[in-house]
């Protein structure tokens, strides 16, 4: 395969003047060049490309948690509807971390087209530090409240606790506990918010020890679930914010001997890849992760090949109740009579 060096060779000149052809910049032995090129069927590498271009044909993705399933499906859907238009995905793990969240963006920023990612908190300031850079946003699965508004896509997180508390109450639990997220990021506010609402809805009192706070991962999970489980009055329900931290949860009841639904209904939000494999089968709130990320990906390529100014996309994207065999009536100590 020729390389830059041949090119330079059989058009009798040096690789910088063959390097200042390949950026754009006119030289006096163009001509050649371009012969030399076409000739020994040279292709410009990435990086050579780019310098002529002034596009990296690439774009960013930047997830708080690589771990998380829902983030994997996020990924294939975004890099599916990318990769015919010759675009490639360098993928960022932000660890749940704002520090190195802002480090990816800074490199990332100067490594690609655009970004698409899931800001840690509501609060965070990337939107402004992009705008530095011109570089097109979009935002998936969260976003925030400051800096300019940009393109983003969301699901309906409010809806699909709403049916995961309809769905226990009307199985007849009143004492339903909840495992919220960061109250910090969209998910987590929108989905404690919505549960609060819920149980208003239905005149059932919110009881404080019946809230608990995770952190997204596996481990507050099982932390939070032990604790309500170890509450005086215990739940009879419990809906749980994310898959991780629904994960977390089920560890902690299988260590304390609880059965699953006979002592305690469990609603996950988010699918499991094994929910179905588990005994018993997980009820969930499961979202739409592949499209999720392909209509994230539609916003920013439109963007990157628009050429007229583009009015910004707010994209909201339904959720869907599955009931399979971890929720039933309550116990009959407890059930409502």
């Amino acid at each position: 395969m020729a390389n830059i060096q041949d090119v330079a060779r059989a058009a009798g000149v040096s690789t910088a003047s063959v390097t200042r052809y390949l950026a754009g910049q006119r030289i006096r032995s163009e001509e050649a060049v371009r012969r030399a090129i076409d000739e020994l069927g040279y292709r410009p590498s990435q990086v050579a490309r780019s310098l002529k271009s002034g596009r990296h044909h690439s774009i960013g993705v930047i997830v708080p948690d690589i771990a998380n399933p829902f983030f994997a499906g996020l990924v294939k859907g975004i890099e599916r509807e990318v990769r015919p238009h010759g675009l490639q995905v360098i993928l960022g793990n932000s660890d749940e971390d704002a520090e190195h969240e802002e480090a990816l963006v800074r490199e990332l920023s100067q490594r690609t087209d655009g970004l698409i990612m899931a800001p840690l908190s509501e609060n965070d300031q990337i939107p402004n530090l992009l705008g530095e850079h011109g570089i097109p946003l979009v935002f998936v699965d969260r976003e925030t409240s400051t800096g300019p508004d940009v393109d983003r896509v969301l699901v309906d997180n409010a809806a699909g606790i709403r049916q995961a508390v309809d769905h226990l109450v009307d199985l007849g639990h009143t004492r339903i506990a909840t495992i919220s997220g960061r109250l910090d990021s969209t998910p987590g506010r929108m989905r404690h918010e919505a549960f609060l609402a819920a149980l208003a809805e239905h005149g059932i009192a919110v009881e404080d020890g019946l809230v608990r706070y995770g952190d997204f991962r596996e481990e507050s999970g099982r932390e939070q679930m032990t604790a309500l489980w170890r509450h005086a009055a215990p739940p009879t329900a419990v809906v749980i914010a994310n898959n991780l931290m629904t994960a977390g949860a089920l560890v902690a009841l299988g260590d304390l001997g609880v059965r699953v639904p006979d002592e305690l209904s469990v609603v996950g939000f988010d699918d499991l890849p094994l929910a179905t494999l588990l005994d018993p089968p997980l009820t969930v709130v499961s979202r739409p992760d592949v499209e999720e990320g392909a209509a994230a990906a539609r916003l920013l390529v439109a963007r990157l090949t628009s050429t007229e100014p583009m009015p910004t996309a707010h994209l909201t994207l339904p959720v869907e109740l599955v009931v399979r065999g971890s929720t039933s009536t309550p116990p009959r100590s407890v059930a409502t009579p």
